[in-house]
């Protein structure tokens, strides 16, 4: 039941067979015959949004004046934008917890000396004082302003992060503490209603206090923090993102389209996008072939940071031979099939004799992995899971792939 539900209302392709249970029970969507209509003519509120509390990842604050530039010989990505006044988003209405102007989140990752990944972090700036109406929405607040960025990490990696990144601190006014009690993080995906107008600012489409969506400003009134959802800053595909009070539920989460986390981490990995360090292996993994360049993880411009040499050379050779790639588990005739396939299960290619790769995540009847592109996108490619020679694997190129990626098995360079 659980399955169908996902399939009917998710429209992701998701096999019949994948058992999973929503946070709330979805048996109030529309998703009965009479309710939710084709995809073709249907009608696009019974396929979402739906949102989902991520469980899988807690929210660790960075403040102090020495912030931006503790963070940025660390990450991947350049984070001294958050230093900057931050711009103007036009049709935004400003309300006394709706600032003024944002600065939409920063996707990083930290890595080994050797270039490997260690953790990835979403990173968010919240509103100053000075950036927000004050409570009679008659002028700009008052108050100190400080530097502070929060980040949602992996949940699993939290203590050890914190332990990490303080020991890298030295003399730097910065402090680091976990405040997973006080904030969660949320995801909204799925099939999203066009904006008004093409001019129309990405997050203020949902926004708290934004001029399109009334249901979001009223929301937005009760809270003091001024908390927004922001375009997921690896794809627009993936929906939005965002950090609110734990003690309280994000605006525009309607009770019938919340649900479990696995049915976001579906949506995620049929896009072929890894996330923490359970799917990307930590102290292994190679940031450019779980297409980080494509997720906008990483800044070639920013100087140097942690692991930066191996990274700037495989990228500027432009030769990456194996990339992640979404992946569907079928059977012998082609159906949709639920595999029990663990993390690292091997994928052959029974064609050729050849080791394809191997299995990073595995929910129902789909996966991801890390697959050698000559073997795994060729048209001739037969591919199973070694362990399970009755699962055959069907490998995926990603819509939001660039066009020269999966041509480098036809380059003649090497990649280290």
């Amino acid at each position: 039941m659980a399955s169908s539900c996902l399939r009917k209302v998710i429209s992701c392709h998701i096999c019949r067979r994948c058992s999973l249970i929503p946070r709330r029970s979805l048996s109030s969507a529309p998703t009965s015959p009479g309710n939710h209509q084709s995809e073709e003519g249907g009608e696009r509120g019974s396929r979402g949004p739906f949102a989902s509390l991520l469980r899988s990842r807690s929210v660790v604050r960075f403040r102090g004046p020495d912030t931006i530039k503790f963070l940025h010989g660390l990450l991947t990505n350049d984070v001294r934008p958050f230093a900057e006044p931050p711009k103007e988003e036009l049709a935004s209405i400003p309300t006394p917890n709706q600032p003024l102007h944002s600065t939409s989140p920063i996707y990083s990752a930290m890595l080994t000396a050797r270039g490997r990944f260690l953790y990835d972090f979403f990173f968010y700036r919240p509103a100053s004082p000075e950036q927000k109406l004050d409570p009679s929405g008659a002028g700009p607040g008052s108050g100190a302003s400080e530097m502070s960025l929060y980040a949602d990490v992996d949940s699993q990696c939290v203590d050890e992060i914190l332990e990490f990144m303080k020991r890298y601190r030295l003399r730097a006014k910065v402090e680091i503490e976990n405040v997973a009690e006080e904030f969660s993080c949320w995801q909204r995906f799925g099939t999203f209603d066009e904006p008004s107008t093409a001019g129309e600012p990405e997050a203020a489409a949902v926004g708290w206090g934004s001029a399109v969506d009334d249901t979001g400003s009223s929301a937005a009134q009760g809270n003091s923090h001024g908390w927004r959802w922001f375009r997921d800053p690896r794809l627009a595909a993936l929906g939005f993102r965002g950090i609110f009070p734990s003690d309280q539920t994000p605006p525009l989460v309607e009770a019938d389209k919340e649900v479990d986390e696995q049915h976001y981490i579906l949506w995620r990995i049929e896009k072929g996008v890894a996330e923490g360090s359970t799917e990307i292996p930590k102290g292994k993994a190679i940031p450019l072939e779980f297409n980080f360049v494509g997720l906008n993880a990483i800044s070639f411009e920013k100087g140097c940071y942690v692991g930066q040499e191996l990274i700037a050379r495989t990228h500027h050779r432009g030769i990456i031979r194996q990339r992640l790639l979404p992946m569907i588990f079928v059977d012998g005739q082609g159906k949709e099939m639920e595999a029990k396939v663990g993390p690292g299960a091997e994928v052959v290619n029974v064609s050729s004799g050849n080791n394809a790769g191997s299995v990073t995540k595995a929910v129902g009847c789909r996966g991801i992995g890390v697959l050698r592109l000559e073997e795994a996108l060729k048209s001739s490619s037969s591919l199973r899971i070694r362990e399970h020679e009755n699962v055959h694997v069907k490998a995926i190129r990603p819509e939001w792939w660039p066009a020269e990626w999966g041509h480098e098995q036809e380059e003649d360079s090497d990649v280290v």
